[in-house]
This record gives structure tokens, C-alpha cells and sequence, in this order.
């Protein structure tokens, strides 16, 4: 499948600010991809794909994740986190993408994991800092991304613990089992001097 094919099948499925989303996250995939020596089509895809389910109902995601049998943790946690398994499990299945990096990178762009590869990482941090993107600790985490790919997505992780913290709500575990992750790289949690 091709970009354009691609984008016009997200077209058909987001209301216009999701896609206009959408198409920001591809561009900033595609330029982490090339920074960081990752696969620029397969980072295309799985940006263009990544909120495919977004705006699904949650009792179809809700169905999608019992009848798939997958994690039956994602339902004891915010409902915001099911469009990304659902996402992935949908475009295997309707579009025939098999390719499971890319849809791994779809599937945990919104909670990240231990031992992300170079393109889930890519994606998580392309959907974080694309330039739509406007809250505190952004435009540290988009200068990280400039120069070391696991000290941004570790900024990332980090500041987006502190936001759940800071809201009271829960925080999956496969979030903070990247933030630990990234955390025993030597260095990744140093400040750039």
C-alpha cells in the first residue's frame, strides 16, 4: 500500500483535526526515520495508521479487545489507551498489513514497552512532538529528539508519568516498564551538558 492510498483511507475514517494529526505525525516519522537510520516507509505507515481506531465507540474497542483475547489489563485502565491495540489489529486485518514492526508501532504508541525497537519508538515519539503538539516539557523533548532518540522518548515517558501522577490517574504498566527501561541505558537520564 502506498502513501496516498494510505492517507485516504485515514481520511475516510478521522474527523479533519485527527487527520490533520495524522498527517503531522507521518511527517515527523519520516524525519526521526531518517535521523535515526530506521525504515522511512515502514515509519510512513505506521504513523499514517497509528490512530486508524481512535475515534471507534468504546464498546466496539471494548468488544475488539475480549473477542481477540487481548490484554484483558488495557480494560482496567483508561479507555484512551485501546485505540492504539485496536488500531493494530484492525489494519492487519482489513488492510492485510502484516509486517509486525509495523504494527507494533501502532499497537503501543500510546503506552510505549520494555525493549521498544528503533520504530515503535520512532512512532511513540513522532505522535508525542509532532508540531500540533502544545503542552509543558514538549519543545525539550522535540530539542532531545534532534540529537538521541532514547533520551527523547525517555523525556517523553517521563514527563508523561508526572502528568498522570500529577491528575491522579492510573498509569499502565507497560509505560513504566519503558520508562525503567530506558532509565538502565547508561546515560539516557543524564542532563545534556
Amino acid at each position: 500500500m502506498n502513501k496516498r492510498e494510505a492517507l485516504q483511507i485515514v481520511k475516510k475514517q478521522l474527523p479533519e483535526a485527527r487527520y490533520l494529526h495524522t498527517y503531522r505525525v507521518m511527517e515527523t516519522a519520516i524525519i526521526l526515520a531518517r535521523r535515526f537510520n530506521v525504515n522511512e516507509k515502514k515509519a510512513e505507515l505506521a504513523a499514517i495508521f497509528h490512530d486508524y481506531a481512535k475515534n471507534h465507540s468504546k464498546d466496539e474497542m471494548k468488544k475488539h479487545i475480549v473477542d481477540q483475547n487481548m490484554s484483558p489489563l488495557l480494560l482496567q485502565f483508561h479507555p484512551e489507551l485501546w485505540h492504539a491495540p485496536v488500531g493494530a489489529f484492525l489494519v492487519e486485518q482489513q488492510f492485510d498489513i502484516k509486517d509486525p514492526n509495523i504494527l507494533n508501532a501502532i499497537r503501543f504508541h500510546t503506552t510505549g514497552r520494555m525493549n521498544m525497537t528503533k520504530l515503535e519508538k520512532v512512532i511513540f515519539l513522532a505522535d508525542y512532538i509532532e508540531p500540533g503538539r502544545k503542552f509543558p516539557g514538549v519543545k525539550e523533548v522535540r530539542a532531545k529528539a534532534e540529537v538521541d532518540l532514547d533520551k527523547a522518548l525517555f523525556q517523553s515517558l517521563k514527563n508523561t508519568i508526572a502528568f498522570l501522577l500529577e491528575k491522579n490517574q492510573t498509569i499502565f504498566p507497560d509505560t513504566f516498564k519503558a520508562y525503567n527501561g530506558l532509565l538502565g541505558i547508561k546515560g539516557v537520564d543524564r542532563v545534556d551538558e
